[in-house]
């Protein structure tokens, strides 16, 4: 069974649609900033990606990640057609943090923020009328997970349209986590080159309306394929080898596509040395022998990582990457490191070429693995 996108929608600090994030990375100009929403003299990392819709810096508020939902959520849902009520629509969120900032400046500045303001169904529920909402908190694989979901409860008939969404913002308890635990200062995310040094945070959002195949009454932006999870339990940080290949070789089996039958990948790549070194050694084996045509990019280092969104932001600008048949460069990549040698990874430049499959990986701690085959429409 495959199922079609007929919606989608995208918030980034690069562009407030999908085709004004895709015209920002193909222009690939720096877009990291000083960091806004927290005191800088407190941490080591001075940059993040953040969206630019405070008032002022160090001045922050409340359901920022909740607004970018609801925004992308009406958008999609108005690009497929769908409308203004949505109370026979599922809504799944994937998400890391949730509203964990709101709670943060509740503690700290005594924000007005209500307990039920906590939970994305509440406004889901308000804006539209959503009866059946469900957060999935999976780290850097949550959307992609939500995008699984969506697909079993299609084919097992629990409805014939759901929405799917990520959303996040950052936390000054993440922010402050990753600034104590990374041991290098990264002041931008450059994945897969040797000046590599860690991860920045991004905020964002995205969404799509995912319909059973041929139920759609509007136009088909691409067709899901197949979407594979694993949970490996490895290591809290550290990536697996094996459960990444593992989730690759599934989403392959669940698409009916050889590894030579894709032409794009859209990489997790985070920024950090571990994550870099062993996607790139899992898709070199994976690919080995796959033809000299393959493309590869990583969006993060213009959007820093959004999260628990950025698998679904990946898929989303893979969808216009086919369309256009343009791929966007990775930002930075002067050098890259040896494991990812020969991968194909874009750099530079954008490049044309004829794009049918899309491969989109996400991979969070603890092993939470996703990935999604996404097809273009002719």
């Amino acid at each position: 069974m495959t199922w079609d996108i007929t919606g989608m929608a995208a918030i980034a600090n690069i562009g407030a649609t999908p085709e004004e994030i895709f015209a920002a990375l193909c222009a690939g100009k720096e877009s990291r900033a000083p960091l806004k929403a927290f005191d800088p003299a407190k941490y080591r990392a001075a940059y993040a990606y953040e969206i630019d819709d405070r008032p002022e810096a160090g001045v922050d508020l409340p359901g920022r990640a909740t607004r970018w939902l609801t925004t992308v959520v009406r958008q999609a849902a108005a690009d497929a057609g769908l409308g203004k009520d949505l109370a026979q629509v599922p809504v799944l969120v994937g998400t890391t943090m949730r509203e964990q900032r709101s709670l943060e400046l509740w503690w700290r500045d005594g924000a007005q923020v209500a307990v039920d303001d906590l939970h994305f169904g509440t406004a889901l529920k308000a804006e539209f009328g959503a009866c059946t909402t469900y957060t999935f908190a999976n780290a850097c694989s949550a959307s992609l997970y939500a995008l699984g979901m969506a697909t079993d409860m299609i084919d097992l008939g629990l409805a014939d349209t759901v929405i799917v969404a990520g959303t996040d913002a950052a936390t000054e308890s993440g922010f402050g986590t990753l600034d104590r635990v990374q041991n290098d200062l990264p002041d931008a995310l450059r994945p897969f080159d040797a000046t590599h040094k860690g991860m920045l945070m991004g905020e964002g959002a995205a969404a799509v309306v995912v319909q059973r195949t041929g139920t759609g009454t509007g136009p088909v932006h691409a067709r899901v394929r197949g979407v594979s999870m694993n949970c490996d339990g490895h290591h809290a940080t550290a990536p697996d080898p094996d459960g990444i290949t593992r989730a690759v070789r599934d989403a392959y089996a669940r698409a009916g596509v050889r590894a030579g039958d894709i032409d794009l990948v859209m990489l997790h790549g985070s920024g950090t040395p571990l994550n870099d070194k062993t996607e790139s050694s899992v898709l070199r084996h994976v690919f080995q022998g796959a033809g000299a045509g393959l493309r590869m990019t990583a969006i993060k280092a213009m959007t820093g990582h959004t999260m628990g969104g950025s698998g679904l932001l990946s898929l989303v600008m893979a969808v216009l990457a086919m369309k256009s048949g343009t791929v966007p460069p990775v930002l930075g990549l002067a050098a890259p490191i040896p494991e990812a040698a020969g991968l194909g990874l874009v750099q530079g430049r954008p490049t044309t070429a004829d794009l049918r499959l899309a491969q989109v990986d996400a991979f969070g701690f603890g092993g939470i693995n996703a990935v999604a085959i996404v097809e273009a429409i002719r």
